[in-house]
C-alpha cells in the first residue's frame, strides 16, 4: 500500500502546596450532582436497553472477526458505549491490541464484509479503520495499538510519573474503562490489573505543577498569550490558546481529584461530577468561551477569574500541603 487510507463509498509556578484527597471518594457524587445520563436521547428505558444490547452484539461480532488474526492479542470495547454515557450520535469504539498491526488487506476484508462505507488505514491520529455498519448505520471506529505502545504509555504515568500539557492520564483512563471482548492469553486482563492502582501521588503532583505553570506563573503563561491575541483581534489564535488553557485547566482539576482524565468528550459534565470542583466553574467556562468569540476584550478577565477559582480550590482550608 502507498500509505494512503483505503476508501469505499456506496452512499508555570505551582499553587502553594497540593491539596489532600477530597473527602468524597472518587466515583461518589456530591449532593446535587448527577452524572451524564446514559442514552440521554432515549426516553424509553426498554428502547435504551435494546439499543445497548444491539451495539454490544455488533461489538462482539467485530471482535470475533479480528480474533482470527494471528497478531491480535485482545479486542476491547471502550468510549461512551463502555462507560454507558452513549447517545444516538455515539459511535462504537473498538480497540485492537496486537503484537503487530494486521495487514491492510485483512482489515479491508473485515470492513467490506460489514460496511456500506469505510476507510481503512487512517493514520491521522492513531492507526485505525472506520466504517458505517450496512445494516444499522452505526459508525464503528477501530483503533490498533501494539502491546509495546500501550505498555509504554502506562509506564509513562504509572511508573515514571511524567505529565503532559493536558490529557496526561486519558490513555490510562481509556484502559481502565475498556470492556474486554476477546483476550487470547489473558494479557489485557493483566494490563487492567496494572492500571487499577491508586492514583500515584507523585503523578498528581507532577501534573498539577506542569500544567499550573502555563496557567499562571510561567513568563508566557496562557493569559499573556490571550492578551496578545485579543489586542490583535486574532480570533483564530484566541480560539487556539483558549483551548490549550482549558486542556491544562482540566488536567489540573482531574489530578487534584486523583481521577484519570476521561478525554475531551462530555468533559464539562464529567468534571462537574467530580468530588471537588471550583465554585461557578461551568458558568466561568461558558463566559470564557463566549468572550473568545464575541468579546475579545474580556477574554483575559474571564481567563483570570477561571484560574482564580481553581487556585482557591487548590489552596482551600480543607486541603493540606503534601509537598
Amino acid at each position: 500500500m502507498s500509505g494512503k487510507p483505503a476508501f469505499r463509498r456506496s452512499h508555570g509556578s505551582p499553587p502553594r502546596g497540593r491539596p489532600a484527597l477530597c473527602t468524597v471518594q472518587p466515583g461518589e457524587l456530591p449532593p446535587g450532582r448527577t452524572p451524564p445520563a446514559p442514552y440521554s436521547d432515549l426516553t424509553d428505558v426498554d428502547e435504551a436497553n435494546q439499543a445497548a444490547r444491539s451495539l454490544r452484539q455488533i461489538a462482539h461480532q467485530i471482535a470475533a472477526a479480528y480474533s482470527s488474526q494471528p497478531e491480535v492479542l485482545a479486542v476491547v470495547l471502550s468510549g461512551s458505549q463502555a462507560t454507558r454515557v452513549a447517545d444516538a450520535e455515539s459511535d462504537l469504539d473498538i480497540y485492537v491490541y496486537c503484537d503487530a498491526v494486521p495487514s491492510v488487506a485483512s482489515r479491508v476484508a473485515i470492513a467490506q464484509g460489514r460496511a456500506s462505507m469505510y476507510e481503512v488505514d487512517n493514520r491521522f491520529w492513531e492507526t485505525g479503520d472506520e466504517w458505517l455498519e450496512a445494516q444499522t448505520g452505526v459508525q464503528v471506529d477501530v483503533t490498533f495499538r501494539t502491546q509495546l505502545w500501550i505498555e509504554e504509555k502506562l509506564a509513562k504515568v504509572l511508573e515514571r510519573f511524567e505529565p503532559s500539557l493536558g490529557y496526561s492520564t486519558s490513555i490510562w483512563h481509556n484502559v481502565l474503562v475498556s470492556k474486554p471482548l476477546y483476550d487470547r492469553v489473558g494479557w489485557f486482563e493483566k494490563l487492567q490489573r496494572w492500571a487499577r492502582q491508586p492514583y500515584p501521588e507523585q503523578l498528581a503532583d507532577a501534573i498539577i505543577r506542569h500544567n499550573y505553570a502555563v496557567l499562571r506563573g510561567a513568563f508566557d503563561a496562557y493569559p499573556r498569550q490571550l492578551a496578545r491575541a485579543a489586542s490583535r483581534r486574532d480570533l483564530v489564535s484566541l480560539n487556539h490558546r483558549t483551548t490549550a488553557l482549558l486542556a491544562s485547566y482540566f488536567d489540573v482539576l482531574f489530578a487534584l481529584n486523583r481521577s484519570p482524565h476521561p478525554g475531551e468528550k462530555r468533559l464539562l459534565p464529567l468534571a462537574q461530577a467530580l468530588p471537588c470542583v471550583p465554585a461557578g466553574m461551568a458558568d466561568q467556562i461558558q463566559a470564557l468561551l463566549h468572550a473568545s468569540v464575541n468579546a475579545p476584550h474580556r477574554v483575559v478577565i474571564e481567563a483570570e477569574q477561571l484560574i482564580d477559582s481553581l487556585e482557591r480550590l487548590v489552596n482551600s482550608p480543607d486541603s493540606h500541603s503534601l509537598l
